[in-house]
């Protein structure tokens, strides 16, 4: 990896290890200024200086990173190029991303080149996790039905996955049924240090934006578009700004009552409110010592909801006790120890002397921390689980918006009764409890909030308490290690007795494959519009998200979850109302069967050991029966099937030619979508479920589908004539161009409200570019990249917006889309915009990153925005009409 060519080899140097000679660059050399830099910025330093080519990477950007304490802050950036040491990708955003991989081939040898060429680079490991759906729960076979409905609705997609893994090299495909993909990366995937001939730092680039996670075992990662991350797998260099790096310190030590939940949700607030987007957050400081690597994992997962860059932890000796622990070889990890402690990226948190320079500092007293949820719409809308009660009344009357349903005084008694499948009546209100899951990388990864569930579930048992049978809870476990402790420890038939049997090993509810609820309590919950609500242990709760029934939902620590399914409701106040009560008639309230952190450490420490690690892992590759019997294709070139509906050969590159041609702004267009403040990624490109009346819908019933065999938009990403009917069709979209929330639009001239694809449509047959204006924080959530490939097949040119959220802005640019930005202080109101009017966008020709251009308006308005191509190589990629268009050209 150490190419002659490098003006830095001056600086490898060699070191001995249990009696082997490794080389590494010894990048303390490069003096005092090295010892000042957070460790986050060291790795990235360290990259720089192994990857310095001078083509790719500069000294210039060595020098960049050198000087972060100066560069940091100046304005507009200091831009920089960055090599990931590997990639890891989800089913749903990895299936689209071998399809690009498979249609680039064919790209490359129609305009005369080697397909061959397209191959990663970079390792790339792909986990499939994200098929899974909870179709059956409460059963001791909703596992295996799941699993085999599963590998039905999948089955030609992971033939394709399967293909993908055989025809390109240096890619490994994760079987199904293995757990989530953050997770298996936390216990298995991650090298923490490449131990090869050249030792290094791992870091990765993720489809999925809670590959954040990894920060919690000192990995540097993070998010990124699948266009982005195929860049990287063909070996191409991230282009990034030297970010500011928010020093994070923690102090004190969390009350033993309180979960690692608690402590996310509120350092989530706090960052959200503080504006960490686009930077680092580096922890410090004594109270980091406190807490497990499970409990850094759990806060790093949830980086993207206070939405910085990463949520970084570096490695210290509870990380080599982890990698114990999880059944690494001791070899490898005295290798880590010894390069880490060479290179001054061991920290000590308990040494302030190590303490680095940061961009400025935070602190948070660990035992300020307090039991908490976030809901009802928004990850970082913490409320105390105190004054939960309070503020779920205040949310039922409040106008609509993220913290109200605008129920009038009238409608706060409405209850409703159905008959449910035992052949009992039973009633709902406001604040029911519908569903209640344990599932999400964020917390089933960790064994203290696990076992923490399973232990309140045995007293609940033993006092008499039951869960009410038409509530849908499930347990998706994180990988087979969790199911292996929580049987040890004894808790498995307790979460059974409740209804929390395992479902699958999947993202399944957080991803919003929370499976059918009973028509019974659908038609109800609708025809008394009823907020009703769903509980999960997940990251995620934005609206539609985790079932079109559930307007609220709400993030819980896996205890939590299963209080609120005892209660039966949100609607309650757990200090002066019980749970239940016993057979003798004695109320049981939720503090009485709350276990400690003491009495769960003394199961974890029990329980938790490096064989369940290792019987777990060591067979994870093969797969189950179904996978192993899955016939596959040959060959390096992918056969397209027509007659498919998952798999189908995008149109990105039809036409392409091996010449640029000229890029130019948008003339005459028209807005398609007129939106507010956080449109997230899921609004734009929803994961769940395909309505039956929409526009994907009825193009699967021309394919001779059923209802029934719809499947999932995220399970149908590889192919783009769903995916572009299924662009913006999130059942809670409010778009002001509608009387109605919904995916509608209004067509103009003609006032026509339509489908929002139907319109797309229309104008595109009347050769009329679009564009969307929307508000601020656009494009938050998911890092998914057909967030972008899908408003570019509906001919969106441009997006103006007052903020971008990262990963989608840099998703926008890759599609080729034009990224622009309100100047501070203006929006569509303030300019006076109603959707109605054209747009003429003219670019310079010669465009500088961050130039400020006019916006033509046909009612004799205009106004300035700054373009949003932060750095050189976005204008590169926008020229190419986007990020893999440059790539297939660079392989000619």
């Amino acid at each position: 990896m150490a190419a002659t060519n490098n003006p830095y080899s001056s600086l490898l140097k060699g070191i001995e290890v249990n009696g082997k000679q490794f080389k590494y660059f010894d990048v303390t050399a490069l003096g005092e200024k090295y010892d000042r830099l957070p460790y986050s910025v060291r790795v990235l330093l360290e990259s720089c200086v192994r990857n310095c080519d001078n083509f790719q990477v500069l000294e210039k950007d060595v020098q960049s990173v050198l000087d972060w304490e100066k560069n940091q802050t100046v304005e507009g950036g200091v831009e920089i190029s960055f090599k990931p040491a590997r990639v890891i990708l989800q089913d749903l955003t990895g299936v689209p991303a071998v399809v690009d991989f498979a249609a680039m081939r064919d790209a490359v040898k129609d305009l005369g080149g080697d397909p061959q060429k397209i191959n990663p680079i970079c390792p790339a490991d792909l986990v499939i996790d994200h098929s899974v759906q909870v179709d059956f729960a409460r059963s001791p076979d909703a596992l295996n039905k799941n699993q085999e409905l599963e590998f039905e609705r999948n089955k030609e997609r992971f033939q394709f996955l399967k293909w993908g893994a055989q025809a390109f090299d240096n890619m490994l495909i994760v079987p199904p049924g293995s757990g989530i993909v953050h997770q298996v990366n936390l216990e298995y995937l991650a090298r923490v240090v490449f131990t090869g001939d050249l030792l290094h730092p791992d870091s990765v680039v993720g489809t999925d934006s809670h590959t954040t996670m990894i920060n919690g075992l000192g990995v540097v990662g993070w998010g990124v578009g699948g266009i982005e991350a195929e860049a990287v797998m063909l070996g191409q260099a991230i282009s990034m700004l030297i970010p500011k790096v928010v020093g994070y310190k923690l102090i004190g030590e969390l009350n033993p009552l309180v979960t690692s939940t608690d402590l996310v949700l509120t350092i989530t607030k706090h960052l959200r409110a503080l504006g960490v987007v686009g930077k680092f957050v580096e922890f410090f400081g004594p109270g980091v010592f406190a807490l497990s690597i499970a409990d850094r994992a759990t806060v790093a997962n949830m980086c993207p909801e206070f939405g910085a860059t990463v949520a970084h932890f570096p490695v210290d000796e509870r990380s080599l006790q982890y990698l114990s622990q999880t059944n690494r070889a001791k070899e490898k990890i005295d290798i880590i120890e010894a390069y880490l402690r060479a290179t001054k990226q061991f920290r000590d948190y308990n040494n302030p002397e190590q303490d680095p320079i940061f961009s400025e500092v935070v602190e948070l007293d660990l035992s300020t921390v307090v039991t908490s949820v976030s809901g009802p719409k928004r990850p970082h809308d913490r409320v105390s689980v105190s004054v939960m009660q309070k503020d779920f009344q205040d949310c039922l009357t409040n106008k609509i918006g993220f913290k109200g349903y605008g129920l009038s005084p009238a409608q706060l008694s409405v209850s409703a009764s159905f008959s449910y499948s035992d052949g009992q009546t039973y009633s709902i209100t406001h604040g029911s409890v519908i569903i209640a899951a344990i599932t999400s990388c964020t917390n089933t990864s960790n064994p203290s909030v696990m076992l923490g569930a399973g232990l309140l579930a045995k007293k609940a048992v033993e006092n008499g308490l039951s869960v009410l049978p038409y509530i849908k809870t499930s347990l998706s476990p994180g990988s087979g290690v969790v199911t292996y402790y929580l049987r040890e420890s004894g808790v498995v038939p307790y979460l059974e007795k409740l209804g929390f049997d395992i479902v699958g090993y999947g993202c399944m509810t957080c991803i919003g494959n929370s499976g059918p609820i009973d028509d019974n309590i659908a038609n109800t919950i609708e025809k008394n519009e009823l907020v009703c609500c769903g509980v999960l242990s997940g990251n995620r709760n934005f609206e539609g998200r985790i079932h079109p029934n559930t307007r609220a939902n709400y993030l819980a620590s896996p205890l939590l979850v299963i209080a609120y399914a005892l209660a039966g409701t949100v609607n309650i106040d757990f200090e002066k109302q019980p749970l239940g009560t016993r057979s003798d008639g004695t109320p049981v309230f939720l503090r009485e069967i709350w276990p400690t952190r003491a009495e769960i450490q003394e199961v974890e420490t029990k329980h938790v050991i490096p064989g369940m690690f290792k019987e777990v892992y060591e067979k994870i590759e093969q797969g189950s029966p179904s996978w192993q019997a899955l016939a596959i294709p040959q060959g390096k070139l992918y056969g397209w099937d027509p007659n498919s509906t998952y798999i189908k050969k995008p149109p990105f590159f039809d036409g392409m030619t091996r010449e640029l041609k000229l890029a130019q702004g948008v003339q005459n267009a028209r807005c398609l979508l007129l939106l507010g403040d956080s449109v997230t990624t899921d609004h734009i490109s929803p994961a769940g479920s395909i309505a039956r009346n929409s526009p994907a819908a009825r193009y699967l019933a021309t394919r001779g589908l059923t209802p029934r065999e719809f499947n999932s938009y995220g399970s149908r990403r590889g192919n783009d004539a769903i995916m572009s009917r299924g662009t913006f069709a999130n059942i809670r979209l409010v778009n002001k161009m509608s009387p109605t929330p919904g995916p509608k639009t209004t067509h103009h001239p003609s006032g026509d409200v339509m489908d929002i694809f139907d319109a797309a449509d229309r104008y595109a047959s009347e050769n009329v570019p679009l564009i969307a204006v929307v508000g601020k924080d656009y494009g938050s959530g998911s890092s998914r990249d057909w967030a972008a490939k899908g408003p570019y097949l509906l001919g969106i040119k441009a997006v103006i917006a007052e903020s971008f959220e990262r990963i989608h802005r840099s998703n926008l640019v890759g599609m080729g889309i034009i990224p622009l930005q309100f100047l501070p202080g203006e929006n569509a109101d303030t300019v006076g915009l109603n959707g109605s009017e054209t747009f003429t966008i003219n670019l310079p020709e010669k465009l500088n990153p961050g130039d400020i251009i006019s916006v033509q308006v046909d009612n004799g308005k205009s106004f300035q925005v700054k373009v949003r191509f932060d750095t050189e190589v976005d204008l590169t990629y926008f020229r190419n009409g986007g990020i893999l268009n440059y790539m297939i050209r660079k392989m000619l």
